[in-house]
């Protein structure tokens, strides 16, 4: 380019071409994408306990297009005979219980006693952008980083029940690749509760002290499905209020029948930030495992988790046969039409939808 100011009328004025300006990307870098595993290739590292497939192999669970599902059920099945003997607590609890923080130390005290843990961690997404922050381990500062601990936090993403089966594959993935001990965190609110004690042995409720009316804790259905309960915060000024929870906690116990494993639900307290207690909550633990391993509940009840679960894989795959239908999803909008032009009822609409499924089926 010519610039007049080098003329000679300006001499004394004089202005270079400049320095090229290099790329913004580096014109060396080449992008390497990753090798397409076949099935053995997910089994083999599985076994093995190689953490980055695994890792690729819950994604691979968590997908949701067609091939990813397929190649993910054809590997859960050939983990399946390596399944199965590890020790699955849930642990569950109002949001702020400190739930995250307390799994962190539970897990560091489960580690000194030798073995691997995984931390399922299922995260609520958001009702408007459908995201998660997924930010379980960032409270999981000291497991985070153990050799022996993996953490895989997962979006809810609006559908508990595909989560919660989601999660039920990566516990038998975790399994297969050596882990022993398997924590799943659940988002704490809701049906969520229902969905994880499906798929683990032990459920643990962590409740709080001096919030208000420690009765609102104590609802019927949460309650029942506990094994065991602790207080969490038991430190400082906040003792006193702690051990009248725990008081108030095992009298409300009484109410209940006995569960069909026939322990009694234990109440501890305990403070997760300063790591206080802690031993007795897993010798709690320890001691339900013994009792329900004497008596032959543990493997009833996994036994009727498995049933359970083929009910549930069934009524997902008829749902979404249903919804996935070309046909019913037009029949759909044209009824849903007629109902917010009041001209059809609810109920005969759906009847109707329903007939022209059936009869599909049928042809």
């Amino acid at each position: 380019m010519e610039h007049p100011e080098n003329d000679q009328q300006y001499a004394a004025l004089n202005v270079n071409e400049g320095v090229a300006q290099p790329p913004v990307i580096n014109p060396y870098l080449q992008r390497r994408k990753k090798a397409a595993l076949t099935v053995n290739d997910y089994v083999e590292g599985i076994l093995k306990g190689n953490i980055t497939i695994l890792s690729r192999a819950v994604t691979l669970v968590e997908s949701q297009a067609q091939e990813h599902q397929q190649l993910a059920q054809e590997v859960i099945e050939k983990c399946l005979p390596y399944a199965g003997k590890s020790r699955r607590i849930g642990i569950t609890g109002v949001p702020g219980a400190g739930k995250s923080t307390s799994i962190d130390v539970f897990g560091l005290h489960v580690l000194k006693q030798g073995g691997k843990l995984a931390v399922l961690a299922i995260d609520p997404s958001s009702e408007r952008t459908k995201g998660s922050i997924l930010g379980d381990k960032t409270r999981m500062e000291k497991l985070s980083v153990e050799p022996n601990a993996f953490i895989r936090p997962s979006p809810s993403a609006g559908s508990l029940g595909g989560v919660a089966r989601k999660t039920r594959e990566t516990i038998v993935l975790c399994e297969a690749a050596g882990f022993d001990n398997i924590f799943v965190e659940t988002v704490g609110v809701g049906q969520s509760e229902t969905a994880v004690h499906s798929m683990v042995d032990f459920f643990l409720l962590i409740q709080l002290a001096g919030t208000g009316d420690e009765l609102q804790g104590i609802k019927r259905g949460i309650m029942e499905m506990a094994d065991g309960i602790v207080i969490n915060k038991a430190d400082g000024d906040n003792i006193n209020r702690a051990q009248l929870a725990m008081a108030q906690f095992r009298n409300a116990l009484h109410l209940f029948p006995l569960p069909p494993s026939g322990w009694t639900p234990e109440v501890l307290c305990y403070s997760g930030y300063y790591e206080l207690g802690i031993p007795e909550v897993w010798d709690m633990i320890d001691r339900y495992f013994d009792f329900v391993h004497k008596n032959g509940y543990f493997n009833l009840r996994r036994q009727q988790q498995e049933k359970y679960w083929m009910y549930e894989s069934i009524d997902e795959t008829l749902k979404a046969n249903f919804y996935n239908n070309s046909l019913i999803a037009d029949m759909l909008k044209v009824k849903q039409q007629l109902i917010l032009d009041s001209k059809q009822s609810s109920f005969m609409a759906a009847k109707d939808v329903l007939d022209v499924y059936f009869n599909l089926k049928e042809q």
